[in-house]
Formats: C-alpha cells, structure tokens, sequence
C-alpha cells in the first residue's frame, strides 16, 4: 500500500452535507404510506458508491433534507446508506426548511463547528432554490448535481447560482478530493 492509499481514509478537512430527494434517493421511485411517510426508494445510480466511498475515505458526512424524519430513516436505512451519516437533520425536525439558515446551522452545531469551518463546508442538492439558495446565503459552498429534469437547472438569480455543478453523483467525489486538497494546502500555508 502506496503513502496514498494510506492516508485516503484519515480524516478530511472538507466537510460534506448532502440533500436527500434526487440527490441520494430518486423520487421518482419514492413510495408513500396512507401518511405520507416514504416507505420506500432507490438510490440514483451511483449515489450508494458515492455515500460510501466518501466515508471511507473519511469525509464527515450530514444529511440536510427537507422531508419527514421517518421518510429519511426508511428510504437510507433500506438502501444500506443510514449508518454513513454522523449528523441528519430534517426539516420535520427543525421546523423550518431550506433555504432557510436553520436547517444549516443546526447541522454544523450537532458536528461541533463553528463560523470559522463554513469555508471547509459544501452543501450538494439537486435544488437551486433551496440547497444552492441556502447554501450560499449561509456562507457555505454550493454544489448543484443537475441530474434530473423534475427540477430547474439553471436560474437567472444570482443568490441560486453554484459554485460548482455536476452530472451525476459519483463526480462528488473527485470534486470533494480537489476542494480538499485546496483547503489543505490552505492550511499549510496559514501555519
């Protein structure tokens, strides 16, 4: 094993909090019960690897949705992906939903960090009016995965504009390599 592949599991200086619907789930293929609960869901080709090779080469990851408790619990823990998130928050729970600066903050509090982490913290969701309009707006950088038509993928407001967009969700995980990599040169030339 290569100096590399040695170090690819340590613990990252990026930060990742990931939507759910169409971004990990595709709500396309959600179920609901007599109550609205989603009880049921496949990943969007991909999603499952990206969760999990993420983890493995230890990023921290949070789920940031807007939804149900339950919906989320069912739909991660039937596709195996539940365990791999240190911190979900849930609109249910928060009472509010994105974009509002709550759901955000609440994730960075529950995973003990603070206003100086928000440059080491990247927001993915498929919804420029929500995961991209919050982020942004929470001092947090915005990652748009534009991969499914149910919603728009361009927006003539600025406060809706990514920093960063991909096709599918396995490009997360070279784009969370490289930001990473930046931080941590970052930080090497603060010391």
């Amino acid at each position: 094993m290569n100096g590399e592949q040695a170090n690819s599991n340590e613990a990252k200086e990026l930060i990742i909090f990931l939507d759910c619907g169409d971004t990990i789930i595709d709500e396309g293929t959600e179920v609901r019960d007599e109550h609205g609960v989603v009880i049921e869901g496949k990943v969007i080709p991909g999603a499952d690897e990206m969760v999990r090779t993420l983890a493995e080469r230890g990023y921290r990851l949070a789920i940031v949705a807007d939804g149900l408790a339950q919906s989320f619990k069912n739909l991660l823990s039937i596709n195996g992906l539940y365990d791999y998130f240190e911190v979900l928050i849930y609109s249910e729970q928060m009472k509010a939903e994105k974009p509002d600066p709550r759901m955000f903050r609440a994730a960075m509090g529950a995973m003990l960090l603070d206003e100086r982490d928000r440059e080491r913290i990247v927001m993915v969701g498929n919804n420029l009016s929500r995961d991209v309009r919050g982020a942004n707006a929470a001092g947090i950088t915005s990652v748009h995965l534009n991969w499914t038509s149910r919603y728009p993928k361009s927006s003539p407001d600025p406060a809706e504009r990514p920093d960063y967009t991909i096709e599918e969700p396995l490009a997360l995980v070279e784009l969370a390599d490289l930001l990473n990599e930046e931080l941590v040169l970052k930080k090497r030339v603060q010391a």
